[in-house]
């Protein structure tokens, strides 16, 4: 196989069209790495602690910082960091979820590569999912719908607080009056208020859009914290009113749909922005054209993004894997 950067010239896109075409790019150990660098330092090295250029390959297949005299490996401070298992694993196990338009469970991955422990896969599966949002993205513009709901659990919740067994989250939709989705945002939240809602809609849309919500009190700083704001009494307008915040509302089923039918709602709600976060990094991109691209965008996000520990991970989460 020739160098990534020749690949990319071949095939025009810096990632693989077909199973075929991923399996003849990534044949070995070492063609895992030379891909990972290529995403990494696109421009050639650069060192994580002084961000020097000027470097050496040792016969480790370290990178030797001339300036800082410090060694680097390529996955350091990613994804796969640490781990034991072969790169080649992850790069499978990353395009089977992005293959998947369900996604994919802890159970399904133990079952398709025969993992020894329900925890790691979970563990894997948590990683890849911290690192699907990447800090400092653009924000939703437009004609943007907020609104919230309660989601997860066993048992059905009712609007408002106290839906028992649910986790309340604030939800924002690019979308126009022509039916037309486009990008979505979630934030889990304790409790909502103005401010809350305030800090959610400064953080995920941008100031010169258009915010549609229903009438509750808790949006009515979003006016004078300088948005175009505009409220909808649901219960008084009619179905013409209601079709106002039809794209958020389709978005909340449409997710609610995806946690039942891929989780079996197995999701508690230490770790449910997690799973809002690969729903938004599905849907963002729902519309390539490769599933591999989705493939190309997370390995982005697995070397510039440091997730968290995995054992943090499990003993924040140790009702689910008990």
């Amino acid at each position: 196989m020739g160098s990534i950067s020749a690949m990319k010239t071949a095939f025009k896109i810096p990632y693989p069209r077909t199973f075929e075409e991923f399996l003849d790019w990534f044949s070995s150990e070492k063609d895992c790495a030379k891909y990972l660098e290529w995403i990494r330092w696109p421009d050639g090295f650069v060192c994580p602690e002084c961000g020097g250029t000027k470097a050496w390959r040792t016969d480790r297949g370290l990178w030797h910082c001339q300036g800082g005299k410090r060694q680097s490996s390529v996955t350091a401070g990613t994804v796969f960091e640490d781990s034991r298992k072969p790169l080649r694993l992850w790069f499978h196990v990353m395009l089977l979820m992005m293959a998947q338009k369900t996604g994919l469970s802890a159970k399904n991955l133990c079952d398709t590569y025969g993992f020894g422990s329900y925890r790691t896969a979970w563990g894997w599966l948590q990683k890849l999912r911290s690192v699907m949002i990447r800090s400092g993205r653009e924000r939703l513009g437009g004609r943007v719908e907020v609104d919230e709901a309660y989601v997860g659990g066993q048992k059905e919740g009712t609007r408002g607080r106290g839906a028992e067994g649910k986790t309340l989250v604030l939800v924002a939709v690019e979308g126009d009056t022509k039916k037309k989705l486009g990008r979505v945002s979630f934030r889990c939240v304790p409790e909502i208020d103005q401010d809350i809602v305030e800090s959610f809609v400064r953080d995920y849309v941008e100031p010169s859009a258009k915010v549609v919500t229903d009438g509750l009190s808790v949006y009515d700083k979003l006016k004078a914290a300088g948005f175009d704001h505009h409220p909808r009494v649901m219960n008084t307008g009619g179905e013409v009113v209601r079709q106002q915040l039809d794209h958020v509302h389709l978005v909340i089923s449409l997710l609610t749909k995806w946690l039942g039918g891929t989780y079996q709602g197995a999701v508690t709600p230490s770790h449910l922005q997690a799973y809002l976060d690969e729903f938004s990094f599905r849907f963002n991109r729902r519309l390539s054209q490769h599933r591999s691209k989705l493939f190309y965008r997370l390995m982005q996000q697995a070397v510039t993004t440091r997730p968290p520990a995995v054992k943090a991970l499990y003993v924040q989460n140790h009702n689910l894997l008990g």
